[in-house]
């Protein structure tokens, strides 16, 4: 959408799902990404985010972490046989992870994502906030991987998870590459969400930390997929945002073109009655998506194009602790400012 403002990318002409091997990789422009990341956002980070190391996802550990029903996946030995007696209905505990774990970034680069009001895009916001966390967390010895989607069906890259410096640099150069070859048909740019978290579901045997790294722009439908992946796996919708899209500006006679469906229309900018409308119908676009959100148990990471990608990690890593606190009975610290409360998981 708003393909007006910043010219639309293609797709690669690279085999879709294909696996990427790691071999020898043109890393100039992806180690330049990854080092001003390195100085602008990982050192002031570090500073904030020291002190003994302890996953914020659930797992296998040793601290009991919460209590919840049996479901069909999980395993019998992590009943709590105490608890269901009372309860008279089958409950698991859940431990607070305290050994490595695998992360995946499943990330959307269809057409949409490559727009920006400004001088960031939601595209390089999303392989900002990829090498950010695959940093943080590779930084233990925790493995991270990439399913990366342009606009097909199918995945148009997997990056198996691994570790270490070699392989980040790997997964930001996919992702920069991805969307540079011209030529490709506008159908294949439009956004298949429902059918990309199907197949992620498919990919991802074990249980692992999934970051749905997406504008969540696409056809309704995908809520019931993400649930079912949140059901196995621990996921955090990190949705990509542009202050464009909630309000309209004050551009007079304009012809915008839809950056994924290709249909035109003619507005006037000038006109306040539209600017209301669409302002109208951004809200509640807005409003329906955080519900379906928290509707299906997962933490939701809004990252804005305008906003230093540190303070938006700081403010959602204390929610995380927050709420850890709460789950275990414990006394969360005040945050410093009031956030609006959100069913189902954290909202930062």
């Amino acid at each position: 959408m708003f393909s007006w403002l910043l010219p639309k990318q293609a797709e690669t002409g690279a085999v879709a799902g294909k696996r990427q091997p790691e071999t020898s990789v043109p890393n100039t422009q992806a180690a330049q990404w990854l080092q001003r990341l390195e100085w602008t956002v990982l050192k002031r980070l570090d500073g904030q985010l020291q002190g003994d190391y302890r996953s914020l996802f659930r797992g296998s550990g040793l601290v009991l972490a919460d209590l919840r029903e049996y479901q069909a996946h999980d395993d019998v030995r992590h009943i709590d046989w105490n608890v269901t007696a009372r309860m008279q209905t089958p409950y698991v505990r859940e431990h607070q992870e305290d050994r490595e774990i695998a992360a995946w970034f499943v990330v959307d680069l269809s057409a949409s994502v490559a727009f920006g009001s400004g001088r960031t895009s939601k595209r390089h916001l999303a392989c900002d906030i990829v090498a950010v966390l695959s940093k943080l967390l590779s930084r233990h010895g925790n493995r991270v991987g990439l399913m990366l989607f342009t606009g097909q069906d199918h995945a148009h890259s997997v990056v198996p998870a691994r570790c270490g410096r070699r392989h980040l640099l790997h997964m930001v150069h996919q992702m920069l590459q991805a969307g540079q070859a011209p030529g490709q048909a506008q159908a294949l740019q439009t956004s298949a969400l429902g059918s990309w978290l199907a197949q992620a579901q498919s990919v991802l045997r074990r249980r692992s930390a999934v970051f749905v790294v997406s504008d969540f722009i696409s056809p309704a439908g995908w809520e019931k997929n993400l649930v079912q992946l949140a059901r196995r796996h621990e996921v955090v919708a990190v949705r990509l945002r542009d202050p464009l899209e909630m309000a309209w500006p004050d551009t007079g006679m304009l012809l915008v073109q839809d950056a994924e469906s290709g249909e035109q229309l003619l507005v006037d900018g000038n006109d306040a009655a539209f600017r209301q409308r669409f302002e109208t119908q951004a809200q509640e676009r807005e409003a329906a998506l955080l519900s379906s959100l928290a509707q299906s148990g997962v933490d939701c990471l809004e990252l804005n194009t305008d906003e230093a990608l540190d303070q938006a990690l700081l403010r959602f890593a204390q929610l995380r602790k927050r709420a850890s606190q709460l789950s275990t009975g414990g006394r969360a610290a005040p945050l410093g400012r009031p956030e609006p409360a959100q069913t189902g998981g954290v909202h930062a």
